[in-house]
């Protein structure tokens, strides 16, 4: 369970160091779908190696949540639910999965960052833990985001 008091005083101690970034305390989330893959995913994130993720526009439709876009910021959780970063998204596109580009693939950061890589990992990620029931389909719309750690710097 994620503790928003914990996320509320991480966001004031972010804009301490960047008093220009907004009051209102953004969407707080963990990369993967365990606690072990988020925690990996977020070593990627600070060691600078992850500036990209994929989500599946289906799932954010089943969950009737909005879809990032560029200018968004972020609090990216630990395996705990502790936050750990703060990202802002720099650009978004929808793609169908089987459009999407290797520079994206390297960008996430993931395995040896190779489309073959990123595609077959997708595929079993959104085959096993997909919010909507379609799952996956080899033209799914993938939102494609990129981001930039705004913290730590």
């Amino acid at each position: 369970m994620t503790d928003t008091s914990a996320i509320a005083e991480y966001w004031e101690r972010v804009r301490v160091d960047d008093p220009s970034l907004p009051e209102t305390v953004p969407g707080a989330w963990a990369f993967g779908a365990t606690p072990a893959h988020a925690d990996a995913l977020l070593a990627l994130v600070l060691d600078g190696v992850k500036t990209g993720t994929a989500s599946s526009l289906w799932d954010y439709e089943a969950a009737d949540d909005p879809h990032p876009y560029a200018g968004e910021f972020s609090i990216i959780l630990d395996g705990s639910g502790a936050p750990r970063a703060a990202i802002e998204t720099t650009d978004v596109s929808i793609v169908p999965f089987d459009e999407v580009t290797p520079e994206h693939a390297r960008a996430e950061g993931e395995g040896d960052r190779t489309l073959d890589y990123w595609r077959a990992s997708h595929e079993r990620y959104w085959r096993a833990h997909s919010e909507n029931p379609r799952g996956f389909a080899p033209d799914m719309p993938v939102v494609c985001e990129r981001f930039r750690v705004i913290h730590p710097r």
